[in-house]
């Protein structure tokens, strides 16, 4: 009596461990495989995401030789100008991206951005 109830103890355990491992085993299945084409807008998004993030990258890359003496003061103002200017076209152009389809207030309309913020 005591080997049949260690063998459906074993077995149970067994299939308890097999039910809670199994969803750790199985393959992902995909959502869709289907790639999907971006639109001008889209793309246009994204390369301006991928321009801020190599400028970014660059600057930090350069405040860092600054800071370790690998740049002269000399090197770090005429490096890090350029470097600002294009993180904050990139900024800029992103904002226009994403402020296309959001319908602005009358009082707003030709303000400038830090006119717009309330206090």
């Amino acid at each position: 009596m005591t080997a049949v109830a260690l063998a459906i103890a074993v077995f149970l355990a067994v299939a308890v461990v097999v039910y809670v491992a199994l969803p750790f085993l199985r393959e992902p299945e995909p959502e869709s495989d289907a790639l999907v084409e971006l639109d001008e807008r889209e793309r246009r998004r994204l390369e301006l995401l991928e321009r801020r993030d190599r400028a970014l990258a660059a600057l930090k890359e350069v405040e860092f030789d600054h800071r370790t003496g690998a740049l002269t003061d000399e090197d770090y103002r005429s490096l890090v100008g350029p470097l600002r200017r294009d993180v904050a076209s990139a900024l800029q152009a992103l904002e226009e991206i994403t402020t296309e389809d959001v319908p602005r207030p009358p009082e707003e309309e030709g303000q400038p951005v830090r006119a717009r913020t309330s206090t």
